[in-house]
């Protein structure tokens, strides 16, 4: 943590962004589990834009909100531990990924909720998914054309990323309950977005009233023999996708 004068400018040059940032409200595509379109709050989108994805993906986003936007009040859920298949863009699952699931709750000054992001923290993969083609297209093969790629069984790695999730005007929060399913308030051991969304909110319905505008994800996976070993899976105002995990091209 910075102290005295140094911390002091780095909140105003800080604060000079989210100013800039705040008056470009950005549109994103589909994200990997939610296919719709919706606009990112600029609030959030400056707290991204001030310490970057990668940051925001893995820090504590209350503390860092308390920081940045200290007029803003959130409230925290997780971690909860998941696991998934991963599809890559050629369309069929590449990896088997396990992380921790942290929701952060963001709220307007009247007590509706402004926006949640879901931060999928400590995560790691390994390929082939449980479900993958017999020829393993690598994550990024189908990006932006040829060569397409395919990715070796046994390649792993680490991840981390965030959705930035919308939801419609004058949104309460309905459960505060700790569990992932705010109603059942039973096991976590399923827990994924849909759950949480839909039994905190109840005016939510995941991937149609509350959407994912905004995602960011990143896979690194060291050498193992890979001509390509990072992947930036992202929404457009995010940069897109860039790199693979790839073992040959096809």
């Amino acid at each position: 943590m910075e102290s005295g004068p140094r911390r002091l400018i780095l909140i105003s040059a800080t604060l000079i962004i989210i100013l800039a940032v705040s008056a470009l409200p950005r549109l994103a595509s589909a994200s990997p589990e939610a296919a719709n379109f919706g606009v990112t709050p600029p609030s959030i989108a400056s707290l991204v834009v001030a310490v970057g994805d990668d940051i925001f993906s893995t820090t504590d986003l209350s503390s860092l909100t308390a920081v940045l936007d200290p007029g803003m009040p959130t409230q925290h859920y997780g971690p909860y531990a998941s696991s998934s298949t991963d599809s890559g863009t050629c369309g069929p699952d590449w990896a088997n990924d396990v992380f921790n699931r942290h929701f952060t709750v963001f709220f307007n000054p009247d007590g509706s909720v402004s926006s949640i992001v879901e931060q999928f923290k400590d995560g790691s993969f390994v390929t082939p998914a449980a479900d993958s083609p017999p020829e393993n297209f690598s994550p990024g093969a189908c990006q932006s054309g040829p060569p397409a790629g395919i990715v070796n069984p046994g390649v792993t790695g680490d991840l981390h990323g965030y959705f930035i999730i919308t939801v419609p005007p004058s949104t309460f929060e309905t459960s505060s309950d700790s569990h992932c399913d705010g109603v059942t308030m039973t096991t976590d051991s399923s827990c994924d977005t849909a759950t949480f969304v839909n039994t905190h909110f109840s005016t939510c319905a995941y991937g149609v009233t509350c959407s994912v505008t905004t995602f960011f994800f990143h896979y690194s996976a060291g050498d193992q023999g890979l001509i390509m070993h990072e992947w930036k899976n992202a929404s457009p105002d995010r940069g897109g996708n860039d790199g693979d995990i790839r073992s040959a091209n096809i």
